[in-house]
């Protein structure tokens, strides 16, 4: 069994020369390689590439380089988190190229098998599908995504042996088995090197024949950011809370459903482990239980949101590949997301705002493509009084076609034989107001 090198994170560091594209493996605040970057953020190299899925994440190694100016160019899926990446991309120091985070997933997973690339229906009709090849396949229109690669890949594990052989905790496990398998150098930090033997062949993820350099570096409260621990203070507002009510009682026992941020995340709070209805959240767990009273990543694994949550009974973990495999498949049931538009023909654009970077698609786009029902989550009208419910939308899309129900703080409407249908009042609202704030053309179908 050959024994892989250790290095400190310095000593790693200093194997990234200038130009290179490195990988990152990590999800908000967990699964990063933060002492990886921390120690390349010492070193003088400039013109880094970066491919990860929150690039420049603030408080992470990757937001000191971009402070730096070493990174010229990032491949990911989500930027806005950090005011600074978007400053970046506004006055041209570093250009960005977004993806779909599954898209990003299965990029990665792609190149690691070496695969040229692969079809999508993810972003179809979007601004996202601009300048890729486009086909109809199977009569759904799809996008060609070039598989990704990269110089060196940063991987955060939480344990190894000396021969290389890679165990991850949690949802730490996210973009690292797949970035572990797409590049040409591979460095894995780790918080436990033990001996040849101590790890079971059925714990190991990633076997040591991807890793070429171990570092071994322990992961603090400070490292983890806004993950350390649970968010003091419950959402009060009624209306919300009015809205995630009503997006919970279109949920059957048995659905596998994915909650978006913000009103949808207050859904969670309703469902108990009687209603039997499993939670999937796209960072890689299935089986999402309510926060716990007390502690962080380091105790929990965390949802979407970033928030500390519990496992339930049956709950497993995966990377994200097989986390978007299971939105992309069809194995889940309900999607419940917030929207900026919806319009007559069931498009939606919740993801970006015409003279704003769009650096932010996230996930939405694979879940609103790929999971059975589609509930949308918002205010009927914009903060300036401007109809979100339109004819046509107006903002970039998400997805065509894909939205099923749609539940304002005014009123419910479902797509009923592809017509827009008012169901429901929500409680204290009035006719006359649905009609004033809804600029589509809906049927009235109140009972």
């Amino acid at each position: 069994m050959k024994t892989v090198p250790q290095l400190s994170a310095a000593e790693a560091a200093a194997l990234v020369p200038d130009g290179a594209v490195i990988m990152a493996g990590g999800f908000g605040m967990t699964g990063n390689p933060i002492h990886l970057f921390h120690a390349l953020a010492e070193r003088p190299v400039k013109n880094l590439t970066i491919i990860s899925n929150n690039v420049g994440e603030p408080g992470l190694g990757g937001g000191r380089l971009l402070r730096n100016g070493q990174i010229s160019r990032a491949v990911g899926s989500f930027f806005t988190s950090n005011p600074e990446a978007v400053r970046a991309v506004q006055n041209g120091s570093m250009a960005v190229e977004l993806l779909p985070q599954g898209t990003l997933a299965e990029a990665i997973r792609a190149g690691g098998a070496g695969l040229g690339g692969f079809f999508t229906p993810t972003s179809a009709g979007t601004a996202l599908a601009e300048g890729h090849e486009s086909r109809v396949l199977n009569g759904v229109e799809q996008v060609f995504i070039p598989a990704l690669r990269a110089d060196v890949a940063f991987v955060r594990a939480w344990r190894a042996d000396t021969a290389g052989n890679l165990v991850y905790r949690m949802t730490e496990r996210n973009f690292n088995p797949l970035i572990a398998t797409a590049a040409n150098l591979v460095i894995a930090e780790v918080e436990e090197i033990v001996p040849v033997g101590r790890l079971s062949p059925d714990e190991i993820v990633t076997p040591g024949i991807f890793v070429d350099y171990l570092v071994q570096a322990h992961t603090t409260l400070e490292d983890l950011g806004t993950s350390a621990s649970v968010e003091s203070g419950k959402e009060t507002d009624p209306t919300r809370l009015a809205m995630a009510r009503r997006a919970f009682a279109v949920l059957k026992r048995g659905d596998v459903v994915n909650l978006g941020i913000g009103i949808p995340t207050l859904v969670a709070d309703l469902i108990t482990p009687e209603h039997g209805i499993i939670l999937h959240t796209e960072n890689g767990l299935l089986g999402v239980g309510p926060a716990p009273a007390s502690g962080g990543a380091l105790e929990y694994p965390v949802n979407a949101g970033k928030q500390p949550v519990t496992a339930l009974p049956g709950a497993s973990y995966f990377d994200s590949a097989v986390s978007f495999a299971m939105i992309r498949g069809g194995h889940v049931d309900v999607a419940i997301m917030g929207g900026l538009q919806v319009d007559g023909a069931a498009n939606l654009a919740n993801w970006a705002v015409p003279g704003k970077p769009l650096l932010g698609v996230g996930g939405a786009m694979d879940l609103a493509s790929g999971a059975k029902k589609l509930i949308i989550t918002m205010t009927h009208a914009s903060r300036e009084g401007e109809p979100k419910i339109v004819p046509h939308c107006t903002l970039p899309l998400t997805a065509m076609a894909a939205v099923n129900v749609i539940i304002t703080d005014l009123a419910v409407f479902e797509f009923i034989g592809g017509q827009l249908t008012l169901i429901e009042l929500m409680p204290g609202a009035t006719l006359e107001q649905v009609r004033a704030l809804t600029s589509a053309r809906f049927v009235e179908a109140l009972g």
